[in-house]
């Protein structure tokens, strides 16, 4: 027969603690007076006028601070920014079942979502600042350290709520973050820029879910009474799990992307500086993740050049990363002392920057072109070389040829060192009228608009009308290059496009 003496005093004393941490635990319930917390959260998840003023306030600093790469000004932005409230309320609301202050605080959420938005996307599109700076592309990666971020800012900021300790919530507010992605939303809404509108409102919806979920779990935790039935509330809580998992899942994999391009870069750094002698310092490398195939642009300071060096570092990264890498090296010959090695790395710097400093004015005027072009940033032509941007505007409801010439006018008055190209549908050709002269100043303004609209189009126009007229406005083609044809007809001269191989 067992003998079972030794274990039940051990079981017993499992249970004892078990039972003391319970009582421990519904005291402290007790000592939170859970009205008083109600009312206080309540009181700040009502979309009032005060929340609607401080919500446009904190998004108007926020998109200033972040257009400027300003931190002290962004963190200004979190410090005003009421939607924090409405957040918590909506946790609150969901652990008690009350579902009308739930609505409350979800229109409350949404109407501060909107105003942030859109007052961000006005200031930016009247800003002569329109570059993605470094403050706005840290909020378009979203990824499972930022969802941990939000989840301990939410405990804390949860506790400080129940344990009448708001103090805390300015750091929470700091931390969470939640107007600097809003900002970043709107930027990209009045840029048209998709990537970031995408990355910076998931970024907003992981804080949000984060937020009020966790708020319902303290909730629930501190014992705040609720309506729900054991079944619903079992039901609610699947729900949050299964929300949690659901926003876990994708930041995790984009954490995943994140590591490996970190790893990419520390191996590439590594396989470069194995291709050259000891003395030889790897200055600089830099990825192009978007680039199909990767891009690496890799700066070595060296005594000697090493001619196989980028094909054996190319062949090498592409075996060890398992991907198609572009690879390009460039060397720097430098001497074996330290001055002239740190000459040489501050001539590769300046070089680096000045190439940097171009793309971002190539990728700044391909924004521009294809904003006012109507049409996605990959359908702009540039050409490095010879300092030339072209693109095919689409039809605007309303747009004649002359439009199409100001936007290109415009565009050239900024990049006076580019070549602007617009290319204008083929919409109707002006009317030129006639003096006793011949064209008088509104024909000229015709003629000078409807021979850049055929240069740029590249097709041929025909003119028909008096032969005095036609003849006058057919020289003038010949002059600006502007294949015309002589067509038949009577009355007023009339000009209209013709196909490309008409004669």
């Amino acid at each position: 027969m067992t003998d079972n003496s030794a274990a039940r005093p051990e079981s017993a004393s499992h249970a004892g603690i078990i039972r003391e941490t319970r009582s421990w635990w519904r005291q402290v319930c007790n000592e939170v007076d859970q009205v008083a917390v109600i009312e206080k959260v309540q009181g700040e998840s009502v979309a009032q006028g005060r929340y609607i003023f401080m919500t446009a306030m904190s998004a108007g600093i926020a998109i200033l601070g972040m257009l400027l790469s300003s931190p002290a000004v962004v963190i200004g932005a979190m410090l005003l920014s009421p939607l924090m409230g409405p957040i918590m309320g909506a946790g609150f609301a969901m652990a008690i079942g009350d579902f009308r202050w739930l609505h409350r605080s979800g229109l409350a959420l949404a109407v501060g979502t909107l105003v942030a938005i859109l007052f961000c996307a006005l200031i930016v599109l009247l800003s002569p600042l329109q570059t993605v700076t470094e403050e706005i592309a840290a909020r378009t990666r979203p990824n499972l350290f930022d969802l941990a971020v939000a989840l301990f800012s939410a405990l804390a900021g949860a506790y400080a709520m129940i344990k009448g300790r708001e103090g805390t919530i300015v750091g929470v507010a700091i931390a969470t973050a939640l107007m600097p992605p809003l900002a970043a939303v709107g930027f990209g809404l009045a840029t048209a820029n998709w990537t970031v509108f995408g990355g910076a409102l998931l970024l907003f919806f992981t804080n949000l879910m984060t937020i009020a979920l966790t708020a319902a779990a303290m909730a629930r935790l501190y014992g705040f009474r609720t309506s729900l039935s054991s079944r619903s509330t079992m039901v609610q809580s699947l729900v949050m799990a299964v929300l949690f998992i659901g926003l876990a899942i994708p930041l995790g994999f984009s954490l995943q992307q994140i590591a490996w391009e970190a790893n990419a870069t520390r191996t590439a750094n590594g396989i470069v500086a194995d291709q050259f002698e000891a003395d030889a310092r790897v200055s600089q490398v830099e990825f192009d993740f978007d680039a199909d195939p990767i891009r690496v642009t890799a700066s070595v300071l060296t005594p000697t050049f090493e001619p196989d060096a980028q094909a054996a570092a190319d062949r090498a990264l592409q075996r060890s990363l398992g991907r198609e890498i572009d690879l390009v090296v460039n060397q720097y010959r430098v001497g074996t002392d330290a001055r002239a090695a740190e000459a040489a790395e501050i001539a590769a710097a300046r070089a680096q920057e000045e190439a940097l400093a171009t793309e971002r004015e190539i990728t700044q005027l391909a924004d521009r072109l294809s904003l006012i072009a109507g049409v996605p940033v990959e359908d702009v032509t540039i050409d490095r070389n010879r300092r030339r941007a072209i693109v095919r505007a689409r039809p605007l409801p309303g747009a004649g040829l002359e439009t199409y010439y100001a936007l290109e006018r415009r565009v050239a008055s900024v990049e006076d060192d580019w070549t602007i190209q617009v290319t204008p549908p083929a919409a109707p050709l002006p009317t030129v009228t006639f003096g006793e002269d011949g064209p008088d100043e509104a024909g000229q303004r015709a003629l000078r608009l409807s021979a850049w609209a055929a240069r740029r189009i590249d097709a041929p126009i025909g003119v028909a009308g008096p032969e005095a007229q036609a003849d006058r406005v057919l020289s003038y083609f010949a002059d600006a290059g502007v294949r015309a044809v002589r067509r038949e007809g009577g009355g007023a001269l009339v000009l209209n496009w013709l196909a490309p191989d008409a004669e």
